[in-house]
Parts: structure tokens; sequence; C-alpha cells
């Protein structure tokens, strides 16, 4: 009788563990959702225009130098870009200026002096193109060619660093 008494404890217990656990494993239910993520790719582009130095002028030499501009557009985004006209407010005669003194120069679209780069009207250059990403492998580029005649620049002029800001536009 004294062995019987521990046995029949155990075979209780154990058979009302396994009740137990038969019991919570079929009571236990489940439900899913979804999380739908989600992000809106917004057009962009981004413009890196470098100076531009024409050299040392002595009144009788042409000018000329060169400048890569640089853009990265979001995938399939058409884009457009124009330089200003500067201090000379006009395309056709754009100039450096030093004090009261000015050189005449202008932008083009090639070395040998193509077409004026301006904004797309009235005859101007304006280079456009659609962006292939923003990555840095992606970037597109486009040379401005700067040009000063001598025979343009027949005039006085004093010494002195002449100097024109053109701004850099992409329309996109």
């Amino acid at each position: 009788k004294a062995l019987a008494f521990p046995l029949i404890l155990v075979f209780v217990f154990g058979v009302a563990g396994i009740l137990l656990a038969l019991a919570g494993s079929a009571q236990a239910a489940t439900k899913t959702d979804g999380i739908q993520v989600s992000a809106n790719v917004a057009k962009n582009c981004i413009i890196s225009a470098p100076d531009m130095n024409l050299g040392s002028f002595d009144g009788t030499n042409d000018l000329n130098a060169s400048s890569v501009i640089s853009i990265r557009c979001t995938a399939s985004t058409p884009f457009a870009v124009g330089l200003s006209t500067g201090s000379s407010g006009v395309y056709a005669n754009r100039t450096l200026v030093f004090g009261a003194d000015t050189l005449n120069y202008n932008l083009f679209d090639s070395a040998v002096g193509g077409t004026i780069w301006g904004d797309g009207a009235n005859s101007t250059f304006a280079w456009s193109g659609t962006g292939s990403g923003m990555a840095l492998a992606n970037a597109q580029t486009q040379t401005v060619y700067g040009l000063l005649l001598a025979t343009a620049n027949s005039g006085p002029v004093a010494a002195g660093a002449y100097l024109d800001d053109i701004v850099a536009t992409i329309t996109y």
C-alpha cells in the first residue's frame, strides 16, 4: 500500500499534465493580417556647374575654355538645363565686368562656337534629356564652351579680374 499511493499520484498528475497540454493546444488559435509598406518617389534633380576660367587676355589673343555641367535626376524625369544671360542681360553678347570696363564673350554648346547656350528660346541652346536615376553612377554630363574673341573686344580695357555670374538652372 505504501508504494501504490505514490504511483497513483504520479499517474494522476501525469494524466492531468497530458490533459492540460492537450487542452492548451486544442484551445490555441491564430489570426493574421498583412502590413503594406509603401514609399513615394518624388521627382528630383541635382545640378553641378563648376566655374570656368577663360585665361589671360592681352587684347590680341582669343580665349576659350570649357566646364562640364553634371546632373542627376530621378529615373524617367524629363529635364532642361538653361544658362542665364549674366551681367549683360542678353544672350547675344554676354559680358565680363571689371568696374566700368567690359569684355564680350559667350557660352556655346560646342567648342567651335556653335549655338549660344541660353534658355532654349530665341534660337538659343538648352540641354534637355531624361533622368536615369539619382545614383552617382547615373550622372549625365554636358560640356559648356566659353569663347572670348579678340575681334569682339577692340576697345581699351583696364587690367584686372573680369567676372560674370552665370546661373545654371535645371527645370524638371
